[in-house]
């Protein structure tokens, strides 16, 4: 890497270059440092808004679970088999499906030999378990915080390889020439006061993209605070991204943000709602349930059918619970909590809680555990004190408060589209980790940690073995990039010029956060979307308006900035995938006058619309036009792979390193 200077409208900007540039400190952005120095590419560097900010390092479960081939037992599995139980979630690719397949074990074993601590028996062997959209135990886990357990592990690699990072910085623009990327603009967030308000300027063959998923877009959020994402500077590029509107949302705490699934729900807490002033408490499950027994087995099963999903509606299903959730929340405006510290309390109609009115598969699991007592936070305490400690250890006491909960933005399973080696169409742009799209519409749960493992190695081996020389010079790199960077200095400038006492940037991102929450998530509405897509592009026509409150707020809006148009290309697939007579499906409901009653107690306005199953033969693609409005085109998933390939052909392959250079066309 080499330090020297770009001069613009009579400014010194640093200005660093390296082969490549990683953005982000997640799982996969670590991973892929790791591996592309032990490929010989050392000529790398790490930029990134904050070590440890992202969701790697501040998400997790009661048993956060990664998803791999299954390593032991009796069980038959293959990879083909595995990569059919993704494919068969819909709406992905098949080769992808089995790469993430494939090289599933090659990564599961690459984070055991750096110290991820997985369990395993006295033999050796990697037992499994189920998870959802799961038909064999490949699931594992490290425990609640698994993902964070790998982060360390990763981050304690590149630090031992001596890799570069440039902590606290935000990259605030991609740079980007002839249809590929050539390097970013960063703000270092500890020199905003000089001159140049901390501007730095990176020079680069490939960026490899781990920027995690859009946190920052919804006002209902189990995304970390310190996460915001920045899809929205790779769609400002012009790359496409695939499925927006296929993302995961469930119950999760909001004072601490984490999701309250597994033994949460499986010890059968009480739930109940207040005024927004802590009054009126009520019981607010009470009247749309049928019995005590399906009521506490409907919070029972949320443990493992966390995720809201509409095929668990019908015959007062689980997901019926995140509606009404939504229902108190978001519609009347009240609060919701968790109550561990009594069983669910009944009324006149429906009686008392007790164990023995469960449904089977509810009192088989709390009898089998040795959990047929007490209240909810006595079993808890049994079951999984470390879930508890979590908790406390974020000022919050389960024995003495309620946990106030609501359905939250948690996953995206679309973003930026990828080819096999998960570069995008803009040439050198490699999104890794949550960023980039290659999930389909039912992931089994943990897929996502095995996804950012294997993207992030794929694109570190395309770029060690095919990516490795310099083709854009640095003089090149400045005549290409210079105009590109004087708009970013230009608009910085302007910024700067116009303050103010009142808090515009914290309004304009509390707007689209909730215009997010209101139609772009669990709950979509065909004649709601227009109108919202509307005021998204109307919303961002604004932007350049705004006045600073300090220098030191213009990380935030410099956020907003991509935020805000990252918000509007996900309003549009919604209202794409609505057009297409897209239905139910995923983890969201498309209301529908029309539909299926959502519950007859609810009333007409809850109806909803059945899916399309047509669909999850399609991939919907979204890009940015010329216009400045998004666009959305409908492209077919290519199948699994059946090819048996001949040993020595491969082997020829691989020697001379063309492999690396094939594409799947």
């Amino acid at each position: 890497m080499e330090k020297r200077q770009i001069e613009i409208n009579g400014l010194n900007l640093p200005a660093y270059s390296t082969n490549t540039l990683i953005i982000g400190t997640g799982a996969a952005s670590l991973n892929c440092a790791n591996h592309l120095f032990n490929y010989g590419q050392k000529d790398i560097a790490i930029v990134t808004e904050k070590v440890g900010g992202g969701t790697s390092n501040n998400t997790g479960s009661d048993k956060q679970t990664y998803y791999k081939l299954s390593v032991f037992g009796k069980e038959p599995d293959s990879p083909y088999e595995m990569a059919k139980s993704l494919f068969d979630g819909g709406s992905m690719h098949g080769d992808l499906a089995l790469i993430e397949s494939v090289m599933s074990v090659q990564e599961f074993f690459h984070l055991v030999q750096i110290g991820v601590p997985f369990p395993h028996n006295h033999l050796g062997g990697f037992v499994g378990y189920k998870t959802d959209h799961d038909p064999r135990q490949r699931a594992t886990s490290a425990g609640p915080y698994t993902s964070q357990q790998m982060f360390q592990c990763l981050l304690r690699e590149v630090q031992t390889k001596g890799i570069p990072i440039f902590d606290d910085h935000d990259v605030v623009a991609l740079l980007h020439a002839e249809g590929r990327v050539i390097g970013a603009i960063a703000l270092d967030k500890t020199n905003l006061d000089t001159e140049n308000a901390g501007l730095v300027i990176f020079h680069a063959q490939n960026v490899v993209f781990g920027v995690g998923g859009p946190g920052g877009i919804y006002k209902t959020s189990v995304y970390p605070e310190c996460h915001s994402g920045a899809v929205g500077l790779a769609l400002e590029i012009g790359a496409r991204a695939v499925n927006l509107t296929e993302s995961q949302y469930g119950l999760a705490s909001v004072k601490f943000r984490w999701n309250v699934s597994g033994t949460y729900q499986q010890v059968i807490p009480r739930y109940f709602s207040t005024e927004a002033n802590g009054g009126d408490e009520q019981e607010f499950l009470n009247p749309y349930l049928p019995t005590m027994g399906k009521l506490a087995t409907d919070i029972f099963l949320k443990g493992y059918q966390w995720p809201f999903d509409p095929r668990k509606i019908p015959d007062y299903g689980s997901s019926l619970v995140d509606v009404l959730v939504y229902i108190e929340t978001v519609m009347k405006g009240r609060r919701v909590f968790m109550d561990f510290r009594r069983n669910p309390v009944g009324d006149a109609r429906l009686g008392n809680f007790s164990f023995k009115i469960l449904e089977p598969e509810a009192l088989t699991y709390l009898k089998n555990s040795g959990v047929l007592f007490g209240t909810p936070i006595q079993r808890l305490e049994k079951m999984n004190p470390m879930a508890i400690e979590l908790y406390l250890k974020n000022g919050i006491d389960l024995h003495s408060e309620p946990l106030e909960v609501a359905v939250c933005a948690q996953h995206n399973n679309g973003g930026l589209k990828g080819d096999i080696w998960w570069e995008s169409n803009i040439r050198h742009l490699f999104p890794v980790g949550e960023v980039n799209g290659s999930h389909g519409v039912y992931r089994p749960g943990g897929s996502a940690l095995n996804s950012g493992q294997v993207g992030s190695i794929r694109a570190a081996q395309r770029i060690a073995y095919a990516y490795s020389a310099t083709d854009i010079d640095f003089s090149a790199f400045v005549a290409q990039a210079k105009a590109q960077v004087r708009q970013v200095v230009d608009l910085t400038n302007g910024m700067l010029l116009h303050q103010t006492r009142g808090d515009c940037h914290l309004q304009f991102r509390s707007e689209f956060q909730q215009r997010m929450t209101n139609d772009g998530s669990h709950i979509r509405n065909g004649q709601r979307i227009t109108d919202a897509v509307a005021q998204a592009y109307a919303q961002i026509g604004r932007f350049d308006e705004l006045p600073l409150k300090s220098r030191n707020e213009l990380p935030f809006a410099l956020q907003n900035r991509h935020l805000v148009l990252a918000h509007a290309a996900y309003l549009e697939a919604i209202r794409a995938y609505l057009e297409k007579s897209g239905g139910s499906r995923g983890s969201y409901l498309v209301m529908d006058a029309n539909g299926m009653p959502v519950l007859d107690a609810l009333g007409d306005a809850w109806r909803y619309k059945a899916e399309n199953p047509d669909l999850r033969d399609w991939m919907l693609i979204t890009e940015l036009g010329k216009n400045g409005k998004f666009i959305s085109t409908w492209e077919r998933r290519r199948a699994i792979p059946q090819k048996d390939d001949w040993f020595e052909a491969v082997w020829a392959e691989y020697v001379k390193k063309d492999v690396f250079r094939r594409s799947q066309a």
